[in-house]
């Protein structure tokens, strides 16, 4: 039998947009109050007005480790509970080695890596004294197969993998369930750089994925039977052969 929603409270980093709003609106769908989790107060609070009731603003600078070590008990204040943590904030940097910038691999590694990670402990000891809970990380496909065009999301989306399935073992005798969801390419605000006609073609040769095909995956990953964990879910577009 699978779980209901119903009730519960699941927190979203990096929910102001794409895959990170897509997964709110979803939860919201399945019955779940979201606490959404975003730096950009104002894009937040829009967010929130238009998923309507069930949408908790909670600002949140995943980089300041002082935001951080407030935003479970923003959580619990507004929502009075946590039930899931979706761990989605994430930047991308792609490209050939020689002509990068070693500054911008520090934030992706930074965001990506460091506050992925710190976000996650900071809800972490809340579930394993409540005895349940879920933990859902934004991966990559990346994070399987190493992709020639972007070492640096590559690597950090392996460091997420590895993360994620040693946590996974520690917190699984505390009735803590955590899973990666491994999206293919998604059309989200990383692609904003990318030309109209560029963008229409790799939707309609079946290249790009929308974000609520990912979003779909991770409320079937949050009501799954207590008993089973989703360890690693892959979705790719019909047309990425990897």
């Amino acid at each position: 039998m699978t779980q209901d929603l119903d009730g519960k409270v699941v927190a979203i980093t990096g929910a102001a947009s794409g895959i990170g709003l897509e997964c709110a609106r979803q939860c919201l769908a399945a019955g779940a109050r979201v606490a959404l989790v975003d730096r950009n107060e104002a894009a937040l609070a829009k967010a929130c007005d238009d998923l309507g009731d069930g949408a908790i603003p909670i600002v949140t600078d995943l980089l300041d480790p002082g935001s951080v070590d407030r935003m479970l008990p923003g959580i619990l204040d507004a929502a009075g509970r946590l039930d899931a943590f979706h761990a989605n904030a994430g930047a991308y940097v792609g490209g050939d080695i020689l002509d990068a910038d070693p500054d911008q691999w520090d934030m992706v590694l930074n965001l990506n890596v460091n506050a992925c990670f710190r976000s996650i402990h900071a809800v972490l000891p809340h579930m394993a004294e409540q005895k349940s809970g879920d933990v859902i990380i934004t991966s990559s496909v990346a994070g399987v197969i190493p992709v020639v065009w972007e070492p640096i999301y590559t690597a950090s989306k392996h460091a997420v993998q590895a993360f994620t399935h040693t946590v996974r073992r520690q917190m699984s005798k505390h009735g803590v369930r955590v899973g990666a969801i491994l999206p293919g390419p998604v059309v989200t605000a990383l692609l904003d750089d990318w030309p109209k006609a560029k963008l229409e073609q790799a939707l309609e040769e079946g290249s790009l994925m929308q974000p609520k095909e990912v979003a779909d995956c991770v409320v079937f990953m949050l009501t799954r039977p207590r008993n089973v964990t989703i360890r690693d879910l892959v979705l790719l577009p019909n047309a990425v052969d990897l």
